[in-house]
């Protein structure tokens, strides 16, 4: 069994640890009422997304979302969370380094041991949800989870729906089709962002990502008999039927849509199984990104 596979199913032990130790990190996470920005690169950029739009859904106040490397230096922020799984990423603490002084700064990442640790003002470690895999999978969906818990919005239905997704076979035909498509709504977006970008990760897969009222302007002309339309969350009315109408398969996500991710990050590795490749070994990848000068 590959390190990404044996990972991804110890999700719900971890969202269970994260969620039981987040009062502990109250101090080092936003404030309700503090304008925030929350960064990260790949994966991490797309947990930043699903974070920011729950956060301010919530009420708990303005919270926007970038790619580390384009941070808008022109903009106040009352805290900046980083999310970096290594701790190394080079776009990260440069970025860190920047607002040394004048914004407050909390990284979540895995592993103590690293620059991170003494680049941000506070620092949350979940090093029981970190990974070999240069694919990540588990420390992605627990710093998530924390997050959630933190703004009171993780319950233990997720943690059941994510075993449910690890026990469930998944749609017949699906590790077949030649193209996927994942669509959200609010912060399932950067769910389903994420998703496609683990299916391109793991199993060189064409893969697409949209918000689901956007798919109808344009994307959903590149869907036929041979892909797949998988939903995060509750699809706008009649979309099903259109993509049905193209013959496409339509996959509607009924678990919490954390939940959904489980179920494609396990597509993503059963399809690169189909194709012979290993997800340990993405092509071009490493563990984190470290530019040299």
């Amino acid at each position: 069994m590959s390190h990404v596979a044996q990972e991804l199913a110890g999700q719900p032990e971890c969202w269970t640890r994260a969620a039981s130790e987040a009062a502990q990190h109250r101090a080092a996470l936003p404030a309700s009422g503090e304008r925030v920005a929350i960064v990260g690169c790949g994966t991490s950029y797309f947990m930043a997304q699903a974070a920011a739009a729950l956060r301010e859904s919530a009420g708990q106040g303005e919270t926007d979302a970038f790619a580390a490397s384009e941070f808008p230096a022109g903009r106040a922020y009352d805290r900046v969370v980083a999310l970096t799984r290594s701790g190394t990423t080079t776009e990260v603490l440069e970025l860190l380094g920047a607002l040394r002084g004048r914004t407050r700064t909390t990284a979540v990442t895995a592993d103590p041991g690293t620059p991170v640790m003494a680049a941000a003002d506070d620092v949350v470690v979940l090093d029981y949800a970190d990974e070999r895999s240069v694919v990540q999978t588990r420390f992605a969906t627990t710093a998530l989870t924390l997050l959630r818990a933190h703004l009171g919005l993780h319950t233990d239905a997720a943690v059941a729906d994510a075993r449910a997704a690890l026990a469930a076979e998944l749609p017949e035909g699906l590790v077949e089709c030649a193209q996927f498509t994942f669509l959200g709504r609010g912060w399932t977006v950067g769910l389903a962002n994420e998703a496609a970008l683990k299916m391109r990760e793991a199993s060189l897969s064409w893969t697409e990502a949209y918000p689901a009222m956007e798919y109808r302007h344009g994307p959903i002309s590149v869907t036929t008999r041979n892909t797949a339309t998988w939903m995060f969350g509750e699809a706008p009315r009649g979309l099903a039927g259109q993509v049905r109408q193209t013959g496409g398969m339509w996959i509607e996500g009924h678990l919490d849509p954390l939940a959904e991710l489980v179920r494609a990050q396990r597509l993503a590795v059963a399809v690169a199984a189909a194709r012979g490749l290993d997800p340990d070994r993405p092509r071009h990848l490493t563990r984190s990104v470290i530019l040299t000068p």
